[in-house]
């Protein structure tokens, strides 16, 4: 609908809610988190705000939290070490070890004072449930020794130098401002003002009540300076590390070992619809028309349908191939030997196995190594012009080394389109090698190594 001539243009940025938000195109921009310290001291209003109140809270909290800290970690120090003789000190040297991370979650908490934002626990949640799994955890932790570390420097240095800060301010404040008043106490006679002023009459003691009135302003300053330092260290050794390059190889690694059983899974899924489904399908319709041959039928319609059943043979023999080759069900039944075994007596180069292996090992090992075998041995057949083959397996040191060896003309190259690059590639994501030893004239060795976990490992 149109705007009524009598009606005013919306005025740019007015209206509310979200219907005048549509109209203006524009959206207001999300308010700004409260500013901290270091922003404030910045302002030159920093003065009629309550930032100097709380930088200054920020350090006096210091003093009480620091003697608290310096006193629990002399009496665990002295304590543990006396009676470790007893065994009893190993419990308090423990605790010392561990003081630091309630202490962290106190400074966190202070650190409020003067940055709105919070800081995250640097800790991660124990590998199990109980106190053992905690200690566990909290004893291979770098933050629970950066933690350890914060609290000596906190108890050792910090606290007394802020104590010093502050109390110089506040003295020096303090007793400028109450100089008339120590004078009015000694009778009007005279008074000391901060030990080395002697005054005797009300005109000097209003000076230095000027004086004090004028400092105490000033000292919000480097007070403010120094609590935005003291927080931004805090920050700095409580915060979370960021994670270094050996963390980020790790945890590449293991998500490309995610990656790899993901995929090992939707082979399967795959290998099993086709079996139950498509096969299943073509099966039935292989015997439907077997039985439709028989009955006798014309002879134009019983060319028709021999030619039918045996296009449904070719094509139930392709899916069975493509199901083989997709992930092969003896692999996941019986395991690697019986799957090698399988592809031996299928090959057209006669081939021997030796094995010498758990069981079964890791799934995603079992299979990686499989389909290695398969692009070996289909070059051997291909490429190689051998007249024996020759499959062993055993494991070495915690790794499955396989070898394919056959008597050909050798020559073979990973660079030269035979798919050896591609199995290089998959056994490489298992952290394993391909070593590939083909002199011209042969013999040709290929000799797979590929990490294999002894807790996964069932004899």
């Amino acid at each position: 609908m149109g705007r009524s001539p009598a009606e005013p243009p919306d005025a740019p940025g007015t209206g509310s809610g979200i219907g005048s938000g549509v109209r203006s195109g524009v959206l207001s921009p999300a308010p700004s988190p409260s500013p901290g310290l270091r922003q404030a001291l910045r302002q030159r209003r920093y003065l009629r705000t309550a930032w100097p109140w709380r930088a200054t809270l920020y350090l006096l909290t210091s003093v009480p939290l620091g003697l608290a800290t310096l006193t629990a970690l002399l009496l665990l120090a002295v304590a543990g070490s006396a009676l470790t003789v007893v065994l009893i000190g190993i419990p308090l040297l423990l605790t010392l070890v561990l003081a630091g991370i309630p202490l962290a979650a106190l400074e966190r908490l202070r650190l409020r004072l003067t940055d709105p934002r919070p800081l995250a626990p640097a800790h991660r949640e124990p590998d199990g449930t109980g106190l053992s799994a905690w200690l566990r955890t909290r004893l291979q932790e770098r933050a629970t020794w950066r933690e350890l570390g914060y609290a000596l420097l906190f108890a050792l240095v910090l606290w007394p130098l802020e104590a010093l800060a502050v109390g110089t301010a506040l003295v020096v404040c303090c007793g400028l401002i109450a100089a008339p008043v120590m004078l009015a106490a000694s009778g009007g006679e005279e008074a000391r003002v901060l030990k080395i002023w002697l005054i005797d009459s009300y005109p000097p003691a209003v000076a230095a009540l000027l004086a004090g009135l004028v400092l105490l302003p000033l000292f919000a300053y480097p007070l403010g300076v120094l609590a935005a330092g003291r927080a931004a260290l805090t920050r700095h050794l409580l915060s979370a590390p960021e994670p270094g390059l050996d963390s980020r190889i790790r945890e590449l690694g293991r998500s490309r070992m995610r990656l790899v059983d993901a995929f090992e899974a939707e082979r399967r899924r795959i290998e099993r619809d086709l079996h139950d489904g498509a096969q299943q399908r073509l099966v039935a319709l292989s015997m439907t028309l077997g039985l439709a041959r028989l009955e006798n039928p014309a002879e134009p319609l019983a060319g028709l349908l021999a030619k039918a059943h045996e296009e449904a043979g070719v094509a139930l023999v392709e899916i069975r191939e493509l199901i083989q080759g997709i992930h092969p069900q003896v692999l996941t039944d019986r395991g690697l030997r019986a799957a090698v075994e399988d592809i031996a007596d299928r090959s057209v180069v006669p081939v021997d196995t030796d094995f010498d292996l758990p069981d079964r090992v890791p799934q995603a090992v079992e299979t990686a190594v499989y389909f290695a075998v398969c692009e070996a041995l289909a070059n051997v057949a291909k490429h190689s012009g051998a007249g024996r083959a020759r499959v062993s397996g055993r494991t070495e040191r915690g790794r499955l080394v396989v070898e394919v060896w056959d008597d050909g003309t050798g020559g073979a190259d990973t660079r030269g389109g035979t798919g050896l690059q591609g199995v290089a590639d998959r056994i490489s994501v298992l952290d394993g090698h391909l070593l590939v030893s083909s002199p011209p004239g042969g013999p040709t060795v290929f000799r797979l190594q590929v990490p294999m976990s002894p807790a996964d490992t069932r004899t």
